[in-house]
């Protein structure tokens, strides 16, 4: 059965201590009589702080990205070793900003993916179409490239321990705006293959979470639909009260 989560990625937001003052604030927001998962992701440096001040809580901590490579001279970067040896389990990969701004690939995404699940971590896996794509009719074609692409060639087992995050690229910071029907009708596609590969059991215990600049606002309405099965959720997790309001609607 596929499990409801709503994650705040908190990106190159937050020093030490504005870290600690928001984990304090969402410790004592976020409710505790909704059954979902919690994610927060601070920055690489805060990382292991936000582990230890969130032990006894109902909120666990995501690391924002990490190497492919077990270690080496790759100055700056970060393995999945050195994330578990926090206490980090969870790792986000894939995000449309890492693969626009950093030039990653669906070829160094899935390496990515093979080494954190070699390591027994989760990965949060992100995807979607930009603008351009969604005008031209190409966003089915581009999501379903990038799912193959990034994560067919992993053992249908794998799926435990996978969550789908769906980014309609063209419907951050662009002035359009995606409605709770098209994230429903993109994640219903998205299911169907994942389901069309990996079969009925992968497909429907699989949780895809959907980052189109939800808010407290539309949360509800996002939430309702039957194959969202809750949020990636970026400006809005940095401001306690939204990211509380987020997660008690779903």
């Amino acid at each position: 059965m596929r499990q409801k989560i709503v994650a705040g990625n908190w990106k190159m937001h937050k020093n030490a201590e504005e870290t600690e003052d928001l984990l304090n604030a969402l410790i004592d927001k976020l409710p505790t009589d909704v059954e979902a998962q919690f994610i927060v992701a601070p920055t690489f440096v805060n990382l292991a702080s936000a582990v230890q001040h969130l032990e006894f809580t109902n909120i666990s901590v995501a690391a924002q990205n990490m190497h492919q490579a077990e270690a080496g001279a790759f100055t700056g970067e970060i393995s999945a070793d050195m994330l578990k040896s926090v206490g980090v389990e969870t790792v986000i990969l894939g995000h449309s900003e890492r693969r626009s701004y950093f030039g990653e690939t669906d070829s160094l995404i899935a390496d990515k993916t093979t080494t954190a699940l070699k390591h027994d971590m989760t990965v949060i896996f992100c995807f979607g179409e930009e603008l351009k794509d969604r005008k031209d009719g190409k966003h089915f074609n581009i999501v379903e490239n990038q799912l193959r692409d990034g994560l067919f060639h992993v053992q249908a087992k794998d799926w435990e321990r996978i969550v789908l995050a769906y980014e309609p690229v063209w419907a951050i910071g662009t002035g359009e705006t995606a409605t709770p029907e098209q994230a429903q009708e993109m994640h219903q596609f998205i299911r169907d293959v994942v389901r069309n590969q990996f079969g009925n059991n992968v497909a429907d215990d699989v949780s895809i979470l959907y980052g189109g600049s939800v808010k407290p606002e539309n949360a509800k309405e996002i939430f309702s639909k039957p194959d969202v099965d809750g949020g990636l959720i970026g400006g809005a997790s940095l401001k306690a009260d939204d990211f509380a309001a987020i997660a008690s609607a779903i």
